[in-house]
């Protein structure tokens, strides 16, 4: 187990995190009492497909602008 104060911790927060990566366990306190834990994030499992959206149906216009949005943009509206 790897124990450091926050402030140690400032300048080697790179060698910290490769040896939690390592599988160690990195312990950092404040004031003497621990108060944080550097644990790898674990894979992402989930797992995804193709296609995921082919039931979703666009409309026609979905990609048109409204007209007074474009007004607004180019000075048109108050």
């Amino acid at each position: 187990m790897i124990e450091r104060t926050v402030t140690q911790a400032k300048g080697q927060l790179s060698a910290l995190v490769e040896a939690a990566l390592r599988g160690q366990e990195v312990i950092l306190s404040r004031a003497g009492r621990a108060v944080v834990k550097i644990v790898p994030i674990g894979e992402d499992t989930r797992s995804r497909e193709p296609g995921g959206l082919k039931h979703l149906i666009l409309p026609d216009d979905f990609d048109r602008t409204d007209d007074d949005i474009i007004a607004s943009f180019e000075g048109g509206l108050p």
